[in-house]
């Protein structure tokens, strides 16, 4: 996982590799590798050692080659597809791309014929059930359908992660309360108040469109409660 504080403490590319050489080399099994961008968490800004995305992923691509036999994959929440598509045909033989973009999952996932990203993200935990009927349908060899499934959910991924990112988890909570699985909408930190109520609001309406709402019911009945709670009449 990536470390705010080595982010904090390294003056440049040879201190990630000397920190992450270390570890790999005491691991019993391979690890996956996660480079966390800081639309994420500000405080990963220059991970690996340049603010430079370029010069970056040189450094992150040397580490993973000189320990391929350590690696089995690498996670990257970049948030940008084509960097994720280069990277992902420069990786090792063996070492999987674990995608980490909200944005652009269905078309990584489904991959370009040559090479597919492995699912690893953060949206699946608010688009769970679409997710697993998608890779069922990637499992029987229906990959039309399977892509159709994930398309369908785009909207409210992007909606989920938008600026500022680090707030995604505020929706995905909003929609567990929404669908019954948890009986209150509050975080720690107060972190339920990081969306403003259109964007939750927002949020519900996506969600409905993908048939994410379990208990359509029970969610419109939340929602509404929430609306009123927050001073709109419904």
């Amino acid at each position: 996982m990536a470390s705010r504080a080595l982010a904090r403490v390294a003056s440049g590319p040879e201190d990630y590799l000397r920190v992450y050489s270390t570890l790999l080399q005491e691991v019993d099994q391979p690890v996956i590798l996660h480079w966390l961008g800081t639309m994420f968490d500000p405080a990963l800004a220059g991970y690996w050692g340049s603010d430079d995305v370029t010069a970056a992923t040189g450094t992150f691509l040397g580490l993973i080659k000189d320990n391929a036999d350590k690696v089995d994959g690498v996670k990257v929440s970049l948030l940008d597809a084509s960097h994720e598509v280069a990277l992902r045909s420069a990786l090792p033989e063996g070492v999987r791309l674990y995608t980490g973009d909200d944005f652009n999952y269905p078309e990584l996932i489904d991959g370009n014929g040559t090479h597919h990203s492995d699912a690893l993200l953060g949206i699946f935990a608010a688009i769970y059930p679409a997710a697993s009927v998608a890779l069922q349908n990637y499992d029987a060899g229906n990959n039309a359908k399977a892509r159709e499934i994930l398309d369908s959910t785009r909207e409210l991924g992007k909606h989920i992660f938008s600026a500022p990112t680090f707030y995604y988890k505020t929706g995905v909570a909003f929609l567990s309360w929404l669908n019954g699985k948890q009986p209150g909408f509050q975080m720690v930190g107060g972190l339920h108040s990081g969306r403003s109520v259109c964007h939750l609001s927002r949020t519900f309406e996506l969600a409905d469109k993908a048939g994410l709402l379990k208990d359509p019911a029970l969610a419109a009945f939340r929602m509404s409660d929430y609306l009123r709670i927050n001073g709109v009449a419904v």
